[in-house]
């Protein structure tokens, strides 16, 4: 017998991960193909590359990434993302480029080897291996040095175009500290948009918005150069501008502005950006321009910008009013001196008589609605609303003095049992309002509410507050109320706000004009409408919860079905790093439909990229956990930093190359379905209340309807008991 029939085949060798089959290219060179491996350092490969091209000084060159996509120096920190079929490219080394821009960057070379060498700088400026290799060489102190020196004119503004966006992208590395510029820098760069006799090119204004609005926010020391050099007035004449991005850069610097003043600036900051110029120019130029404010960034920055300005009334709002304040004291007089002095009582005659004085004062207060007549001060002692409330009720009777003494009045005489107190409704009003706008909240990061009316007077709060004072007065009427139901009724007023700001009206008119049609008995019908459509089963009797039992687990299948769907169609995500959240840079996450695959990469504002647009995976089996909140690694980053990410959720990972994958959903909804989603993924439980509340709602829906055929009928608590077993079964078959 041949032996070689008996010989046993040789294992299959296992195939070398580390080995990457790509091409190279260099300008004027044939092609290379050549096998890339991940273990070789990258000098070794670079040096077989110079010398199959007869290239002398390797080290003067380095690989680059060829796609459509990235143009980045291959690193030792990125070169795991070469792949398969790779193009790269071989050109002259980070280093090298650098000491070329240098040196055309000095005060000997020509206008245009500086153009020259400005605007290289620019195509290499967003690339970390150049910035790292630029940054070491003092390229950023020349660039620094350079802005500081450069003389007005028309070839500095060429250069300049190229300059400062490359300055931004330089920056935005994190690798130099904005405490190292000076002010001649800063004032140099405040001087391109304070200059408003000559048309700047857009490129220099939305580089000069960015770099003074990254100083005012992670500077320490030089806000108050900042914010010396800069005027709100000047500002806003930007937002005129047509480009999106200047009106949205110019917003943001004013919010950095903002955030960084003071409690005393802030509330100079905003009666400046109140007044009706400035109003006008935002609702003009961005509010009513179709398209613009709807833009996430943009709506984020006037979420910012209304959060802080409404949050100027928190100071009142949390300051309790002592009954030794004169100036309080001297409000609550003139509240009762414009409420009765003209109302034809006996009150507008001169109180000569100490006695009588003593009687009729009192008696006022009361009709007003105080709690403590003698002492009215003390009902604001209250926090919050604090001293906002007898501020918001002084203004309505100001500037709205016939509604006032109608509301009033009206309530000083329809008897005690069916009076609303009104200064007692005026503190629970004003109470309301803060809850609803959230004042003495921080904006959050990824907020796009705002209301547009605000932004159509120059007292806004105040203005909200007159209507609905007056819309408390007509449903207390409504409703026939007493004292009784106060809390019922402002229930009800607190669904008629929240309903109507949900709208988001333009104007205080036609709020006014909607609330006014959302009457008492519209909410009534509103709100029964809503409790049969969200009717839960309340019966907690045995069959049903057995029943509940029985269906439960077809539904937590429903509801994770529903998850791995969402996780399907994907989601864009901002961008974070270990400074916080990245400023118009997305990335967008999918998972594949058979469900064993996430796919991964950058996006833009808009688009929704397709799943083989998506280049960077990552397989379901490679997820060790799921962690959230602090415990993921990217919160850890920002511990001792201020922010509001309210949503992050970590990916823990086997690989030794990548630890996490790290995310900060936008939204509360967003973040419960793809925490649910890789839990349902990875085998365990969804525990979000989103799914809880979903599976209430389903089991609750899936009973009722298993239940129409016995509706109507009582269900016992206990199952019938069994009867006792008979003595015989004779009656069960017949014995003959």
């Amino acid at each position: 017998m041949d032996t070689t029939l008996l010989r046993s085949k040789a294992p299959p060798t296992p195939k070398d991960n580390s080995l990457v089959k790509i091409a190279v290219e260099m300008a004027g060179k044939p092609p290379q193909l050549i096998e890339f491996n991940q273990k070789q350092p990258l000098a070794t490969i670079i040096q077989d590359l110079c010398n199959y091209w007869n290239l002398t000084d390797a080290e003067t060159y380095a690989l680059r990434f060829n796609t459509e996509t990235s143009r980045a120096f291959v690193s030792e920190k990125n070169r795991l993302e070469v792949k398969n079929g790779h193009v790269l490219q071989l050109g002259f080394s980070s280093g090298k480029i650098t000491q070329s821009i240098l040196d055309q960057l000095s005060p000997q070379s020509s206008h245009e080897d500086k153009m020259k060498a400005i605007q290289e700088l620019a195509g290499y400026a967003t690339d970390p291996t150049f910035t790292a290799e630029f940054t070491e060489k003092l390229g950023m102190k020349t660039l620094i040095g350079y802005v500081e020196n450069m003389e007005s004119g028309k070839l500095s503004d060429q250069i300049t175009v190229h300059l400062l966006p490359a300055f931004v992208d330089l920056m935005d590395h994190g690798l130099t500290q904005w405490d190292v510029l000076e002010p001649t820098f800063i004032k140099r760069i405040a001087s391109f948009i304070n200059n408003q006799s000559s048309a700047q090119d857009p490129r220099t204004l939305q580089a000069a918005l960015s770099i003074l609005e990254s100083l005012a926010q992670n500077s320490s020391t030089k806000y108050g150069i900042v914010e010396r050099e800069l005027t709100i007035p000047n500002l806003a004449m930007h937002l005129q501008n047509t480009s999106p991005s200047i009106q949205q850069n110019t917003l943001a610097l004013i919010n950095a502005l903002f955030l960084k003043a003071d409690d005393s600036k802030r509330t100079a900051m905003s009666k400046t950006l109140n007044a009706r110029q400035i109003r006008n120019i935002i609702v003009m130029s961005i509010i009513q321009v179709p398209g613009v404010a709807s833009g996430n960034e943009i709506a984020h920055q006037l979420h910012v910008l209304q959060t802080l300005m409404l949050n100027v009334l928190e100071e009142p709002m949390n300051r309790p009013i002592e009954s030794g304040d004169v100036e309080a004291q001297e409000k609550i007089r003139e509240l009762r001196r414009i409420a009765f002095d003209n109302d034809g009582s006996d009150s507008i005659t001169p109180l000569k008589d100490v006695a009588t004085r003593k009687q009729i004062i009192p008696r006022d207060f009361r009709k007003l609605g105080f709690k403590n007549d003698a002492t009215p001060l003390n009902d604001f002692a209250q926090v919050p609303p604090g001293a906002l409330a007898l501020d918001a009720m002084l203004y309505f009777a100001s500037y709205h003095p016939e509604k006032y003494s109608r509301v009033v009045l009206e309530n000083s005489g329809r008897g005690d049992e069916y009076d609303c107190p009104f200064a007692r409704a005026v503190i629970e009003l004003t109470k309301l309002l803060c809850e609803i706008l959230k004042i003495g909240e921080p904006p959050t990061e990824q907020g796009t509410l705002f209301h547009p009316m605000f932004f159509n007077h120059d007292h806004p709060f105040e203005e909200l507050f007159c209507i609905c004072i007056v819309v408390v007065n007509k449903t207390w009427k409504e409703m026939r109320a007493t004292v009784e139901d106060f809390a019922k009724v402002f229930s009800v007023v607190r669904e008629q706000i929240t309903r109507v700001l949900a709208g988001r009206p333009l104007t205080q008119e036609i709020f006014k004009e909607r609330i006014a049609a959302l009457t008492y008995a519209e909410i009534t019908d509103l709100w029964q409408q809503e409790r049969t459509s969200r009717e839960k089963w309340e019966s907690r009797s045995r069959p049903i919860m057995e029943l509940r039992q029985q269906i439960e687990p077809e539904i937590i299948e429903l509801i994770q079905q529903q998850r791995l769907g969402f996780l399907t169609e994907g989601t864009r995500f901002s961008k974070y790093t270990n400074r916080g959240r990245v400023k118009d840079k997305f990335w967008y996450v999918r998972l594949s439909p058979n469900h064993r695959v996430l796919h991964y990469g950058d996006c833009d504002e808009k688009s929704v990229p397709a799943l083989d647009e998506l280049t960077d995976k990552l397989p379901i089996v490679d997820i060790r956990t799921l962690v959230t909140g602090k415990d993921c690694p990217h919160m850890k980053d920002l511990k001792g930093k201020k922010t509001t990410s309210q949503y992050p959720f970590s990916l823990m990972l086997d690989s030794n190359d990548v630890g996490s994958l790290d995310f900060v959903a936008p939204d509360q909804q967003t973040f419960d379905y793809w925490v649910d989603g890789i839990n349902a993924l990875l085998g365990n439980k969804m525990t979000s209340k989103e799914a809880m509340a979903d599976l209430e709602f389903l089991l609750s829906m899936n009973t009722k309807l298993r239940l129409l055929d016995v509706e109507g009928l009582d269900l016992p608590e206990e199952p019938p008991a069994i009867p006792r077993e008979p003595t015989n079964y004779d009656f069960a078959v017949e014995i003959k």
